[in-house]
């Protein structure tokens, strides 16, 4: 798998990250809270992908 690879996912999770929190804001007041810690973990992975990218590529 190639570095551009992680890159990729990275910004397509910053995408689902956003995309998640918007779908937060349409549930219902009791499923709320659980939607947003939802997007608040997607929203943690951007750097893990692009910190493993960059060890792919220094590995390369």
């Amino acid at each position: 798998m190639h570095s551009t690879h992680f890159y990729a996912t990275s910004v397509a999770s910053i995408g689902l990250c956003i995309g998640l929190w918007i779908r937060a804001k349409t549930v219902d007041q009791d499923e709320r809270g659980n939607a947003e810690r939802r997007a608040l973990f997607v929203g943690l992975w951007p750097p893990m992908f692009w910190l493993m990218g960059d060890s792919l590529k220094a590995a390369e």
